[in-house]
């Protein structure tokens, strides 16, 4: 009869077996999460940094065509002076 007292107990509740599965799963899950914002926030400034140069890089080739635009206008107005100076100089 003693033999049947001794029957092994199952434990009823929570055990730390169970316990430390929940804190192991909740730090992994804690630590992707700290990853994931880390890995948003460095992608959010990245492509701060190159909207920022490609507005820059507009305005330079705005900027460009209207240099250009003006040089041209320069080289027209000296062709054509230069003309009427050479008109100029032959007439007298």
């Amino acid at each position: 009869m003693a033999s049947v007292h001794r029957r092994k107990k199952t434990p009823n509740g929570i055990t730390w077996g169970m316990i430390s599965v929940i804190f192991i799963s909740m730090s992994i899950v804690l630590i992707l999460t700290m990853f994931k914002i880390y890995l948003s926030n460095q992608i959010y400034y990245e492509s701060k940094k190159v909207n920022k140069m490609y507005r820059q890089v507009e305005a330079l080739k705005a900027e460009h065509k209207i240099l250009q635009e003006k040089v041209e206008a320069l080289t027209y107005k000296n062709r054509v002076t230069d003309t009427i100076f050479v008109i100029d100089e032959a007439q007298p």
